[in-house]
């Protein structure tokens, strides 16, 4: 493993939330690994919008939900943050937007730290209770490289590189060294196309999943050396244009987003195998990317790839029982 050292916002400085230990954080490892179904432990009402709006020209990919009924969706327009209230479907700019920024994936911390992945090479700490850019860490160059997707796990939230086989941990909830996590075993990294996308942490807490967008593998990854081992697919052919990943105990979801379906596997005590139980569609899909939970629902935004990415397209975001 490499290290990299953190770049502090030049304006901003890490809030006191941000400079809290990380020894309670490894604690909720395993829980961490869920996504956030530590935190939804109530059931979304039955009154709740099951669709609502973004605002247009928004181009949304990643989206965040904690033990609230709030929803955080990035913008990859200008790297702006959407807060929308799950019980309502009414929401507001948290987070202003900046030429030249970009949010993709984003997770939500029991701390309220927001994570969130910056494309081009960098990632942010955001307060999801200001909107204030707490920390930017630029792990990678600029040019060849796209930050995509993340998951919290132990005392790191980890990071794919879409466009190069490293993994990137970033320390939660305080200041320190960020990891560089090459892939190796049987990672396969295709140039010119998306690889590693969507990421989990293991059922047991001890390692990560992630699934390479083309040519649609899942993969078990070693925290301690990096090494991915391909899960044999039961039920499936592949996981094409795989996308957002997200994890309930031994099953997981796997948005494929140019499918417009969510396939759901059964893991083995092992993450050795996944077998296919069932797909989840809606006509309500148009390239949905990401999900999160809140209750018995998944949330998800559609990126609408497919359409025209002009300031006028309308977007939307949409839930489907689990």
């Amino acid at each position: 493993m490499t290290r990299i050292h953190p770049h502090p916002h030049p304006q901003l400085q890490p809030s006191r939330r941000a400079l809290l230990g990380g020894a309670a954080l490894t604690a909720l490892a395993v829980t961490a690994g869920t996504g956030t179904a530590r935190a939804n432990s109530s059931t979304a009402a039955a009154s709740w919008p099951t669709e609502f709006p973004l605002p247009n020209g928004w181009l949304p990919e990643g989206i965040a939900i904690g033990s609230r009924p709030y929803a955080y969706m990035g913008s990859r327009a200008n790297g702006a943050i959407y807060r929308t209230d799950l019980r309502t479907g009414e929401g507001k700019v948290l987070s202003g937007g900046v030429t030249g920024l970009v949010s993709v994936g984003l997770k939500l911390d029991h701390d309220g730290l927001l994570y969130v992945a910056g494309s081009t090479g960098a990632a942010r700490v955001v307060d999801s209770r200001t909107g204030e850019i707490l920390t930017t860490y630029q792990l990678t160059s600029t040019i060849g490289h796209f930050i995509n997707d993340i998951t919290l796990l132990g005392d790191r939230a980890w990071f794919t590189d879409s466009l190069d086989a490293v993994l990137y941990g970033v320390p939660r909830g305080r200041t320190g060294e960020v990891t560089a996590l090459p892939l190796t075993g049987d990672w396969v990294q295709t140039p010119g196309v998306n690889n590693a996308n969507g990421i989990v942490g293991t059922p047991d807490g001890h390692g990560l999943i992630v699934v390479s967008s083309t040519p649609g593998k899942l993969y078990r990854v070693s925290l301690r050396t990096g090494a991915a081992a391909e899960l044999v697919l039961s039920g499936a052919s592949d996981v094409a244009n795989g996308d957002g990943l997200f994890r309930i105990g031994r099953t997981l979801y796997v948005v494929q987003n140019r499918l417009n379906r969510i396939s759901v596997f059964d893991l083995d005590a092992g993450v050795t195998t996944a077998t296919l139980r069932s797909t989840i569609t809606d006509p309500r899909f148009d390239v949905p990317t990401t999900a999160a939970r809140f209750g018995n629902r998944l949330y998800l935004v559609n990126a609408r790839f497919t359409s025209p990415q002009t300031p006028d397209t309308t977007f939307t975001a949409v839930a489907v029982s689990i």
